[in-house]
């Protein structure tokens, strides 16, 4: 080999090290307020309310989330598993007609079966298995909240709160959706919608007609 193939290639794994270095380097730089809004959707907006409207905590707490659950491995679900769940779904959909709040609190219990089955932190850990959804569903989460919140609210169930109910079921159904999704689903799962879509991917939707007595 001459000496002028020597230095090329010497040259060659000289660069490819450097950007494998800036690739690295990049990679671990804490995320902007740009890409941590485009990341969270309306939790970005949530979290810089809740820090008084101070951009950078939030986005310094954001930021601490992404770092805690940005590695976190997603499990695929079995088709059994995806169409157990969706059966459970549709039947506290049917359920909400007559019983909003034990609707929404199975709704918050499938949630959290989901999410451990997909790889989230399950059991008890609601606040860090919400912080690891806000992450990786920034756009849908807040559903989760709603009906968590719902479940455990000693508000009274009249008119105006089987609405509240009604809107949270709403909200969860997307995250739903989502964490049963196929792999390939999965993928465009973090992505703010294009458009408003009204139409459901599962076999039911929420209306005000539906609520008995509404």
């Amino acid at each position: 080999m001459s000496t002028g193939v020597i230095i090329a290639l010497i040259v060659i794994v000289a660069a490819v090290a450097v950007v494998a270095a800036a690739l690295t380097l990049l990679a671990r730089r804490p995320q902007g307020g740009r890409t941590l809004r485009r990341r969270f959707g309306p939790e970005y907006d949530r979290v810089v309310a809740r820090h008084d409207g101070d951009a950078r905590a939030a986005e310094r707490d954001l930021a601490e989330r992404v770092k805690r659950h940005g590695s976190l491995r997603r499990r695929p679900l079995e088709e059994a598993a995806r169409e157990r769940y969706t059966a459970r779904w549709t039947a506290a959909q049917e359920r909400f007609v007559d019983s909003p709040r034990d609707a929404v609190a199975e709704a918050d219990q499938l949630l959290g079966e989901v999410a451990g089955e997909r790889g989230f932190p399950d059991g008890e850990r609601y606040d860090e298995r919400l912080e690891a959804l806000s992450v990786h569903h920034g756009h849908r989460v807040h559903g989760y909240r709603l009906v968590h919140e719902a479940t455990h609210s000693p508000t009274p169930d009249d008119r105006a709160g089987t609405e509240e109910l009604r809107e949270a079921m709403i909200e969860a159904r997307g995250l739903f959706e989502e964490l049963v999704s196929t792999e390939r689903q999965d993928s465009a799962a973090d992505r703010p919608d294009p458009a408003p879509d009204n139409r459901s991917r599962t076999p039911w939707a929420l209306n005000r007609r539906q609520v008995k007595g509404s």
